[in-house]
């Protein structure tokens, strides 16, 4: 009798109406968390991009000059040789770079963020350091009666201001401030490039039509054109001690390069720190391939069979 049933088409018709049943119901719970998911996916993207609209509308806007003349001409691209990714500077340069700051831009300009033992290692021994610092005085601690005598330089002190105040700069430079050069390199829109092309991009003559305020001089990579610094450097303006030609792109690629040390002083331990995290994290990345490999592969692609038992 059981057997009658269970083949008879009544049962059957039944049977596949119930399946087919339940099939369309997880099709269409499938299909609406795929939507949802869908729907969720959009939502986020959309307000991902407008926040990024809105950072851009706000703060990647910056104020632009009229005209080329008013932004200054814009620098070539040289080969500097400390831009690679694995590069370092020429500490040979470093040293010529001090040698013309020491003896051409420290009439003006200062480095108040580099102190003297910063060079050591870097274009100078300490001896020689010391014998830098010891060329200049600075204020020692008040004595018993309450006065402030003068002591040479010290490695732990900063290489000293050409003017005792901004006033004192200014007077004598006809009412112009010059910038301090610790930080030089990256307060300029170009950087070295920058540096570079102004130091040595004094014309003889302003060319037909440039118009320049009394008492600047015309450069033009220089915003507006006019610039209160004069041509600085000339041709055997210094003697190098390792009998390199002091030319004028030669003292201003050096004096670049220190200046660029001197913003970045940590550069070469930087790149020296990141080759090493390379290598680590690319062993690390290794060995997690090998584990994912031969470890959770056989784990991950198991099957199951269940063999029910024979009755």
């Amino acid at each position: 009798m059981v057997n009658r049933l269970s083949s008879s088409p009544l049962l059957k018709r039944v049977a596949s109406t119930i399946a087919r049943g339940f099939s369309n119901s997880a099709a269409k719970e499938s299909g609406s968390e795929i939507s949802r998911n869908t729907r969720a996916a959009i939502v986020a993207t959309v307000a991902t991009g407008g926040l990024a609209a809105w950072y851009a509308h706000l703060y990647g806007n910056p104020i632009k000059a009229v005209t080329v003349a008013e932004h200054g001409l814009h620098p070539a691209s040289y080969p500097w040789p400390h831009n690679g990714w694995l590069d370092t500077f020429d500490h040979a340069s470093l040293r010529r770079g001090f040698t013309v700051y020491k003896e051409v831009c420290a009439a003006c300009h200062s480095l108040n963020l580099v102190a003297w033992r910063t060079l050591v290692g870097v274009t100078h021994t300490a001896d020689e350091v010391r014998a830098l610092a010891e060329e200049y005085e600075y204020d020692s601690e008040p004595n018993d009666e309450g006065e402030i005598e003068k002591r040479p330089g010290k490695l732990s002190d900063y290489i000293p201001p050409p003017y005792p105040n901004e006033q004192a700069a200014r007077a004598a430079n006809q009412g112009a401030l010059p910038p301090d050069l610790s930080l030089i390199i990256k307060a300029r829109h170009g950087g070295c490039d920058y540096v570079f092309s102004l130091l040595t991009g004094y014309p003889d003559e302003p060319p037909a039509g440039a118009v320049v305020a009394s008492g600047l001089n015309y450069n033009p990579y220089f915003p507006g054109g006019g610039i209160a610094m004069a041509r600085v450097l000339f041709d055997g303006l210094v003697e190098y001690d390792d009998g390199t030609p002091a030319t004028a792109s030669q003292m201003a690629k050096d004096v670049t390069s220190f200046l660029n040390w001197a913003a970045e002083p940590e550069h070469d331990d930087r790149k020296k720190t990141g080759l090493k995290v390379l290598i680590i994290t690319g062993t690390l990345w290794a060995l997690s391939l090998w584990v994912k490999r031969f470890k959770w592969t056989p784990i991950k692609t198991r099957k199951i069979l269940y063999k029910p038992p024979k009755v």
